[in-house]
This record gives structure tokens, sequence and C-alpha cells, in this order.
């Protein structure tokens, strides 16, 4: 037993000689199957600023309802019927490429239609019946289904369809029957933008889907693989999307396209540049357009000759200032909030004193009526002496905000004069601080005072409501009910069914 061990950790101790000796040798074998890959900014789109001035994709064309905007393109809108697409206007001669496509589906309704689907194809199928592209297309369609047409509940669903150029797509099945690879991915209303990676390597067509739940890029899970999969090698992308009877927002926030080149090959060449008629077209629009820049500076210091020389520091404020005008800022808002205080002790004030004043009277009342030497009763001497001390304590409180509001506006008044370093500020915000501590005591002290309950008067108690439903009338409400309640869901099941589109 010890022989086959002792060679064992012979051969291991030679294998790790050579790794370390002749590195390469190991690096190669382990990094061989990763390609290159090689962003192709001509067949891509992403957001800010994705379209021009005159709401064009650069290198892209969009067709039918579809309405690109600064940072997506909508291929269609919620609406019933609407079928959109965009597509690149020059075709792709990749041998290998990877896409990545970040996109939302979203929709009011527990189901969506028709669904969206990204094209690699020979040509471009700017419209047609099969989400909003052509049909018997010379390429391969990656399927996002939101639509269930053959009532299995297998949707929201992704498909790989391929075709030569000759198959009618099979909607009664929802291309199930086509399908080179399908997996059950619920893309609908996410919080997050749905993410699909495609890549087309070595003959092998791989998708990858981020659910949409998490606001990781990288976070990729694997949906299906189609092996010795043959695509054109030359033809287009493009994305389009359609509705039915239901409908979705169909928003396609980017589409990022990469050429892949296999280890050990050398890169692609760069493009070659542009042609010389272009290049002093683009060279004579710029020096108009710096002659146009210049004009315009040239008038505006004509119209403000009081700006002329200034630093432009002067136009930003610094550090310091933006601190001052922050606790200034705060220093008002306090203000408000103590003026608003003050007014709505004010208005307690108020209540208080017609409260005196009408159990003073009650009080005279009965003193007036009752007999000679008798003296009121002890309740009220008692609820009057505490409706004096709760006056005389909000009268405490008031003069209090009161002399916060002077402390406020004086610090201010000597902020804006001298800044905020002098010892004279600080004096008087800590002077403020002591103030609004009072005024927290104080109110604190009314509140206990009111939530004494021996100072609180017993209020009489309702009488019993006399009930006026019967227990045969009840039955006979909730028999109704229910009735009324399975109609309502027969009639939305005859409404959903016939909801159902066909193309």
């Amino acid at each position: 037993m010890a022989v086959p061990i002792a060679k064992c950790l012979a051969a291991y101790a030679h294998l790790l000689i050579i790794s370390v000796i002749f590195p390469h040798l190991f690096a190669d074998s382990a990094t061989g199957d990763l390609p290159h890959r090689r962003f192709e900014y001509k067949y891509s789109f992403k957001g800010p600023h994705l379209t021009q001035s005159d709401g064009r994709i650069p290198f892209w064309i969009h067709t039918g309802n579809a309405i690109p905007s600064s940072d997506q393109v909508r291929i269609t809108p919620s609406l019933r019927s609407q079928k959109g697409s965009v597509w690149t206007k020059s075709p792709v001669s990749f041998e290998h490429w990877e896409a990545e496509v970040a996109f939302r589906v979203s929709g009011r309704g527990r189901m969506g239609a028709d669904g969206l689907a990204i094209w690699f194809t020979a040509g471009q199928g700017l419209e047609g019946p099969v989400y909003g592209a052509a049909d018997q297309w010379n390429g391969v369609g990656i399927f996002f289904d939101s639509f269930d047409n053959d009532g299995k509940k297998n949707n929201p669903a992704v498909l790989v369809v391929g075709n030569n150029g000759k198959l009618v797509f099979d909607h009664q099945n929802d291309g199930t029957t086509q399908a080179l690879g399908t997996c059950l991915r619920d893309f609908r209303n996410k919080p997050y933008p749905i993410r699909t990676k495609i890549t087309y390597y070595k003959q092998t067509l791989s998708v990858f889907i981020n659910n949409g739940f998490t606001p990781d890029k990288d976070d990729y899970e694997f949906c299906t693989k189609v092996e010795n999969m043959i695509i054109p090698g030359t033809g287009y992308f493009g994305i389009s999307a359609a509705t039915g009877g239901l409908a979705d927002d169909h928003d396609v926030l980017s589409f990022l396209l990469f050429r892949l080149t296999e280890p050990g090959q050398n890169l692609p060449p760069p493009e070659k540049e542009i042609p010389k008629e272009e290049k002093d077209k683009y060279q004579e629009e710029f020096e108009n357009f710096q002659q146009a820049l210049d004009k315009r500076k040239e008038e505006f210091q004509k119209e403000h000759p009081d700006v002329q020389g200034q630093p432009i520091e002067d136009l930003y404020e610094s550090v310091n200032d933006r601190e001052i005008r922050q606790v200034f800022e705060g220093q008002n808002r306090i203000h408000l909030e103590i003026k608003q205080l003050n007014r709505q002790l004010a208005m307690i004030l108020d209540e208080q004193r017609r409260y005196v004043s009408v159990i003073t009277d009650e009080i005279n009342k009965r003193t007036s009526q009752a007999q000679s030497g008798q003296a009121p009763s002890h309740e009220l001497e008692t609820i009057i002496t505490t409706q004096h001390e709760v006056l005389k304590n909000i009268n405490e409180v008031r003069n209090s905000l009161s002399g916060s509001l002077k402390q406020l506006a004086m610090g201010q008044h000597q902020g804006n004069a001298g800044g905020l370093g002098s010892y004279e500020t600080v004096q008087h915000f800590n002077d403020i601080k002591e103030h609004l501590h009072v005024v927290k005591r104080n109110i604190e002290h009314i509140i206990q005072k009111n939530a004494n309950p021996a100072e609180k008067l017993k209020c009489p108690e309702l009488p019993p409501l006399p009930t006026c439903l019967s227990t045969t009338h009840f039955l006979i409400f909730i028999v109704i009910q229910s009735l009324l309640f399975f109609g309502y869901i027969m009639y939305k099941s005859q409404q959903e069914a016939a909801a159902k589109k066909f193309f």
C-alpha cells in the first residue's frame, strides 16, 4: 500500500515542478475556451442621449409604432393591436457574437400580450405577424412570449426558433412545435429591467436571463442552449414587439453587441478611415459651428459689459458659504415652526379663557340660587382652579416662545452682519436652545395636568342603539350577494376567453 502512495506523491510533485517552471502551459489550457470580446458601437444603442435631435437612433431604423426617446425605445405602447420594431441599418458579418439586451415588459393586466422578439436574420423584417416582424425569416429569433395561445398555462416563456425562410410560424401552439430551446421565465412587471445575454460561439447559441429581481447586472442564470446551429453569415439585428386583445408596454433600454474572437487568432483590423469627402464636410461643419459660437460670445460681451473679466470661481459658492447658507435656512425653518406653535398656543389660550368664563358664570348662577351661606360645589372649584393653572402655564409657554423668536431674530441679524464665528452668535444659539427646552418642559407639564383622571368630568353614557337588521334579512342579503359574485366571475371568464387573439 505504501508503494502506490509514494508513486502518487512523486507524480504530484513532478506536475507541481512542471507547473512552476512552465506556467504558460496550464494557463493556456485554463483560459483556452474564453473568447476575446470587442464592443461594436455601430450595432448598439443605450441611454442617456439615445436619440438625435430629429428623433432617430444612430445606426438604427425604427418602424411601426416604435417610439424612441432619450433613455429608451418603446417598441409598442400599452394599446391594442400595436406593432413596432428597430433594426440595424448595416448588415453584420461577425462569425461569433454576443448581444446583451435590457428591456421592460409592464402592464396593468393579470396577463399580457403578445410579446417581444430579438432577431438575427438575413433581411430586415420591418413588419409582419410574428411579434411585429416578418414571417418566414432566414435566421433565428429569441421570443419572449407573454400570451398563452394554446391554453397550456406555459407562459410567459422564452423560445429559440430558427427558420430557413420557408417555415410559417405556428401561432396556435405558441411556436412550441418549432422551438429549438425553451425555458419558463416570468419577465412581466419586475422591479428592475430584465437582462438577457445571447451568445453565438462555435455554432452554439446560448441564452442567459437576469430575472429582474436584483440590480446586479451580471446576475445571469442559464435559460437554454442550442448546439450545431447554423445561421446566416451576414444578417441584421432587430427587436420587435406586438400587442393583440391585451396590451403591455414593451420598452428596450439598451442593446449592446460584442464581436467574439477565438483565443490565439489575431483580432480583426479596425475599420478603415472615413472618406476624405466626409472628413472635409465634418471639418467644415465644425468650423462653421466654432465661428457661430465666437460670434455669440462677442454679442453677449457687448450686451453685458459688466460680466467681462469675471472669474469663473465667482459663479460658484465656496464650502464656507454653503455651510452658512444651510445654517441660515435651518434657522429660518425653526423660526417658522416656532411662529406656528405660538399661533396654536394663542388659540388654545383663547379657548381656555372662554371655558373659564363659562364656568365662572355657572358658579355665580348657582351661588345666587343657593341658600344663604351655602358654598358652591367642590367640583366646580376644582375645575376653575385647574383652568387657571392651565392659563398660567400657557402664558408662560407663550412668553418663552416670544423670547425664542426674539433670540432667533437677533441671531440672524448678527449673523448677517458679522458672520457666524463671533462669540455673541454662539451665545444666542445657546439661549435659543435653552428656551426651547423650557417650552418642552412646560408643554409636558400641561399634558400631565390634563391627563390626571381625578380632574376630568365623566360624560354620560349613550343609550344602546336599536338593532334594525334581523337574522332573516341578513341571510337573504348574503345569498343575493353570493349569486351576484358568482355571476360576475362567470362573465369575467367569458370576457377573458373572448379576448384571446389569433393572428
